[in-house]
């Protein structure tokens, strides 16, 4: 159980306190509710710019880093199709200069051309490298918008393509900026040995004064049902074929979330799970495969994928892949199976809060979803489920009308 206390700023900033006496540790945690699918589809990767550029330095602190390494913090950052998240770690008696760093860029990120040019360039060398010159990098780039026609989920976070980076205007970043990163648009997640008046008044003496500026309604493009069977074949200079198959399925919040996320495990957590089994061991059609799901908060994306044995042609191995598929629509999953997943699932969401940092990110993430209460009934949808559930969502997920195919065919040498 976790247990947090929670208020919010007259500029509409949330904060939500976790007291945690047994570390000497304080985390300072801030979510962002602008993601990559909040971009404008001619300038895509703005989100992710911003990740870097905020640690660009601010107005008065030209120097992010230097003061929080004096205090004995530390730093980073991550951004997805939804939410953009910053956090600090440092000894809870220096709590109060994570509240200066963050409330400071918050108020007045230092917005220049020198600044842009060089986190522009970080990022363009991080398109081309993890992207475009690494094997199988640009998977994403193509699955996206196989999968997605009308969402903005289509393109990943990194940005549609290249230009739409190397052309960013400083205009168009302090727009962005301006729309995105302020008051009401953030929760804020103070945990460790902290007390909650003390998170108050801290609250209110770096951030109370901040404009709330102007309140971002998110109305977006949303993906209708795919009904009609979707394909690609690239073929790249790449060590091994290989295969994807994704389906849509519903967003975070839907019910069936937690389902869908046990059918994975089943299918790939582990190596007692039925495609490790199966398809890796026993037979020997894939050198590795992998079933998972992105999450996200809209439409989001089931994917199977797999790397053929030498040997073994591209329609066996995806025959290979939907024929597990059929079994989980035919066949009810055996009660030991299902409850050894759920037991692993439980016993990791127990790990994860151990951790301070996790605890705080989860905090502010579940408060976006609607409550940050939600991190305290996980683990109950999860136990929940049943087998019947599972076979009921395997027939509604895994129809060839829902399916996108890439097919990914190594260069001949």
């Amino acid at each position: 159980m976790v247990k947090f206390n929670r208020f919010t700023l007259d500029n509409g900033l949330r904060v939500i306190v976790h007291e945690d006496k047994t570390t000497p540790m304080a985390v300072l945690n801030i979510l962002y509710d602008v993601g990559a699918r909040d971009e404008n589809p001619e300038q895509t990767g703005f989100a992710h710019l911003f990740e870097h550029l905020m640690f660009g330095g601010s107005v008065n602190i030209p120097n992010y880093d230097e003061p929080l390494q004096r205090v004995g913090g530390e730093n980073n950052a991550f951004t997805s199709n939804d939410i953009t998240n910053y956090y600090i770690t440092l000894p809870a008696v220096n709590i109060e200069t994570a509240f200066w760093l963050e409330s400071d860029r918050m108020l007045s990120l230092a917005f220049s051309e020198k600044s842009l040019e060089v986190q522009r360039n970080v990022v363009m060398e991080e398109f081309k490298q993890r992207y475009l010159n690494q094997p199988y990098g640009d998977v994403w780039l193509h699955l996206r918008p196989l999968v997605y026609k009308n969402h903005p989920y289509r393109w990943a976070t990194i940005g549609k393509e290249l230009s739409h980076i190397e052309n960013a205007r400083i205009e168009d970043v302090k727009a962005f900026f301006k729309k995105h990163y302020n008051p009401q648009n953030a929760i804020m997640v103070v945990g460790g040995d902290i007390d909650t008046e003390r998170v108050k008044q801290l609250a209110n003496k770096w951030f109370g004064s901040i404009s709330a500026g102007e309140k971002y309604n998110r109305d977006l493009p949303q993906e209708p049902l795919q009904q009609q069977a979707r394909r690609q074949i690239i073929t790249a200079k790449v060590p091994l074929n290989s295969i994807y198959i994704a389906f849509q399925m519903p967003g975070r919040s839907d019910d069936s979330y937690y389902i869908t996320d046990l059918i994975s495990d089943l299918l790939s957590r582990g190596n007692s799970s039925r495609l490790y089994k199966n398809l890796l061991k026993e037979n020997h059609i894939f050198s590795e495969i992998h079933a998972y799901m992105t999450g996200s908060f809209d439409t989001g994306v089931f994917v199977l994928d797999g790397k053929p044995l030498p040997g073994v042609t591209m329609e066996d191995a995806e025959a290979a892949i939907w024929e597990q598929l059929t079994i989980l629509k035919n066949e009810m999953v055996p009660v030991d199976e299902l409850t050894k997943v759920k037991n692993k699932t439980e016993s990791t969401m127990v790990f994860s809060e151990t951790s301070l940092l996790d605890k705080a990110m989860n905090l502010a993430y579940f408060e976006l979803l609607g409550d940050a209460d939600l991190i305290n009934q996980e683990a109950g949808h999860y136990l929940n489920v049943t087998a019947q559930q599972i076979k009921q969502q395997a027939q509604a997920l895994f129809t060839k009308e829902n399916s996108s195919t890439l097919i990914y065919l190594a260069e001949p040498c």
